[in-house]
């Protein structure tokens, strides 16, 4: 464990110059807590008074887009080192923490959130070696702890405790793999919520950390091959950029254990491309390594290697990026491999790798109408997951493609993770819905008999009161779109109930049913959580996917500002009672929602939000989303770019009252695209409604954040929506 916390010593003094200031704004923040009411720049809870906000200097900065001259008055703020910046970050966070310190049940409604996250946790267990492994939570532990367990009714023996690798639970276990002998468990750290990593190696049968530490990690995974694993990374940021410079030169490397990192072998590099990513992963009989190559969020080309063969290099099965390409593992010589290849709902083939031209590739299992989302290959079964309007259907087939059986879920909901082996008859999957918190099931895949292993039991909270209903409203192309409402079963509408409706639109991910502690308060307030599934997303295909993208990207607004409108019409709620949120591209989408539609809703969260349009691509890994965004590094990009950037399209009005979340080690979307829109609406705002932001400390774009700041996060967020909407919440 020594060895351990001198290396986690080291990744944290690696952001040294970073933490230190976030610190001490923190300390900032918490002294100015006790004095609110001395602060010459306090806000006022009056709704009718206008927040009398600090200070933003603004700057003299004009680009030339084609001949467009476009001001950027704060971009001095993107500059996260710069005192001036300190400041105005330390002003910002004393002023907002003030203002949400005064709501006056912010003390109750912390006490019942923190009660309703306190509930044991299980992760699906999956088997290595012939032993069983799972994470559980006791409820409100910060970081999931790692259990082992011989026979599956065993008792668990403690593998491995995150919440020792730092005192305030902010370093995160962020992926691990282990050896197919059973020997080794690598492991990737994060710290602050960076999705900077570093890999060490966990010694499964001494239970000690050997010396191994591999160091600027970043969107890898690690792929055990005999004595070592293959993994990727980024060469060593300049100087003090390593949360907001550009990722390049991302390459593949091979660790052997016992070695330095220095030692470590270059398997694929790419010096010409330099903004192109290479996943690399194996087979579970480590015979074909398998690399990845992306140029943005969706697309890759694909090579193979035979390990068996000493002198074979990678084959390219694929070199071009119109199409997606998973590989699901190998029977002998035959791959099976998912793709939306000529199959907009994707479709599973299999390749021959004594003959691997894509005109020899064999269709297994073809696309159908609902979209094949995902594919596991287990106990010598496919196991595939559809999305059937916008929620999990499950069907297993055979390796020739023939149907087996259709899995009965408990209700309307997702399947949100399987795992097994190929050579096991034995899975385990997890489910869950808007109203019932993941549960845990084991699957015999030789009579397909399901049986429960792990059900979570909340206090104080019973899920039958509530349910979930889908309903359909057009967009303004008439398009309909599908939303799904929870609420309690006895919601009569026309009471204009407090409502919380979220939405992503965006990188072809699908939002599907699935439980949120935090959602709770909301419900048991008899409030409506809503979750409208817009273009952009991937519930419908590739093509639904497309319509919400590049000049298109509009249409996910037109979807999302419909759903409002779907919601009052109806008298679900009205205005003063409606609420908005997203996180990351849906935090684009809130503030492209709110700067379009300013009477759109009463309160509006933007989450970590990508919110400057025209400079999102300079920063970390950034020009991976202009397959979806474009750049305006084009003038076609430009115009549509520039027509719903957030912060390019604030004018003078009155806007909801409106919390902005960002986090100080936010390396995926640079906290600058909050400060500077903070900054851009604080100046536009009219009216008494509130402009605030919250800059959390030693956190990131959400993954590995600890229970506690999650609960702290739920608490400001819920606590300023029930106050702007004048309820009190039931605080049991």
């Amino acid at each position: 464990m020594a060895a351990l916390l001198k290396n986690i010593q080291i990744n944290l003094n690696m952001f040294k110059v970073q933490s230190i200031f976030f610190i001490g704004i923190l300390v900032f923040s918490l002294i100015s807590c006790k004095n609110s009411s001395t602060l010459s720049y306090a806000p006022n809870l009056n709704k009718n008074t206008m927040p009398n906000y600090p200070e933003t200097r603004k700057d003299t900065v004009w680009d030339d887009y084609f001949g467009t001259k476009i001001q950027d008055p704060y971009r001095w703020l993107e500059d996260d080192h710069a005192e001036e910046t300190k400041a105005w970050v330390a002003s910002q966070n004393k002023f907002s923490y003030s203002y949400l310190d005064k709501i006056p049940f912010r003390k109750d409604l912390r006490a019942r959130i923190e009660k309703l996250f306190d509930f044991e946790k299980c992760s699906t267990p999956f088997k290595k070696s012939g032993k069983y492994y799972f994470f559980k939570n006791n409820g409100l532990q910060n970081q999931d702890v790692l259990f082992t367990s011989n026979q599956l009714n065993d008792s668990p023996t403690l593998l491995l405790d995150p919440n020792t690798f730092s005192k305030d639970g902010t370093t995160s276990l962020s992926n691990y793999s282990f050896s197919s002998n059973g020997k080794y468990m690598a492991l990737q750290l994060s710290v602050g919520g960076s999705d900077w990593n570093q890999i060490l190696v966990f010694d499964l049968n001494t239970r000690q950390f050997l010396a191994d530490t591999i160091r600027w990690v970043k969107f890898s995974g690690t792929a055990w091959h005999g004595d070592g694993f293959y993994y990727s990374r980024y060469p060593e940021p300049k100087g003090n950029l390593a949360l907001s410079e550009k990722n390049e030169f991302h390459t593949v490397y091979y660790h052997k254990i016992g070695t330095n990192q220095s030692d470590d072998q270059i398997i694929y590099q790419d010096l010409k491309h330099p903004l192109r990513n290479a996943a690399i992963s194996i087979t579970e009989d480590e015979r074909f390594l398998v690399l990845s190559i992306t140029e943005s969020t969706s697309g890759n080309s694909l090579a193979v290697r035979d390990l068996s063969k000493k002198e074979a290099g990678f084959e390219w099965l694929v070199s071009s990026f119109e199409n997606d390409y998973i590989v699901l593992g190998n029977v002998k010589d035959k791959l099976f491999i998912h793709t939306n290849k000529q199959s907009l709902n994707w479709k599973v083939v299999t390749v021959n790798m004594n003959s691997p031209k894509q005109q020899q590739w064999n269709t297994i299992i073809a696309e159908a109408k609902d979209v094949l989302d995902s594919v596991c290959l287990i106990g010598g079964k496919l196991v595939a997951s559809y999305l059937h309007n916008a929620s999990s259907l499950v069907k297993i087939y055979d390796l020739n493609g023939t149907e087996l059986n259709t899995l009965v879920l408990p209700e309307v909901g997702t399947l949100v993770s399987i795992n097994g082996t190929q050579n096991d008859t034995e899975a385990f999957y997890s489910f869950s819905s808007f109203i019932r918190p993941p549960t845990i099931y084991r699957i015999d895949l030789i009579d397909f008999k399901t049986t429960p292993f792990f059900k979570p039991k909340l206090a104080d909270y019973d899920p039958d009161l509530y349910t979930t209903e889908q309903v359909w409203y057009p967009s303004k192309d008439g398009t309909k779109i599908p939303m799904f409402l929870t609420h309690k079963k006895d919601l009569v509408k026309g009471n204009n109930p407090p409502t919380l409706l979220y939405g992503y639109g965006g990188f072809n991910v699908s939002y599907l049913p699935t439980f949120m502690t935090s959602r709770i308060p909301i419900l048991e307030n008899g409030g409506i959580y809503a979750v409208a599934n817009l273009r952009g997303g991937g519930e419908f295909g590739k093509e639904w996917h497309m319509a919400g993208t590049k000049e298109k990207k509009q249409t996910v607004f037109d979807d999302f500002i419909a759903a409002t409108d779907f919601l009052v019409n109806e008298n679900y709620t009205d205005r003063e009672h409606l609420a908005i949120q997203g996180r990351s591209n849906g935090g684009l989408l809130i503030g492209a929602v709110i700067t379009q539609k300013p009477d759109v809703c009463a309160v509006a969260f933007p989450v970590v939000g990508v919110l400057d349009m025209l400079r999102y691509h300079k920063f970390t890994i950034g020009w991976a989303w202009a397959t979806d965004y474009g750049t305006s590094e084009t003038k076609e990009g430009f115009e549509y770019l520039i027509k719903y950037s957030p912060i390019h399209n604030a004018k003078s009005a009155s806007y909801p009252a409106t919390l902005i979340t960002t986090a100080d080690h936010d390396d995926r979307v640079v906290p600058a695209h909050s400060f500077k829109f903070a900054a851009t609406m604080q100046a536009a705002a009219q009216g008494a409604n509130p402009m605030l932001i919250r800059i959390d400390v030693s956190a990131g774009h959400g993954a590995g954040k600890p229970t506690s700041k999650q609960i702290d996060e739920v608490t400001d967020i819920l606590g300023f929506m029930f106050f702007q909407m004048g309820i009190t919440p039931n605080a049991k």
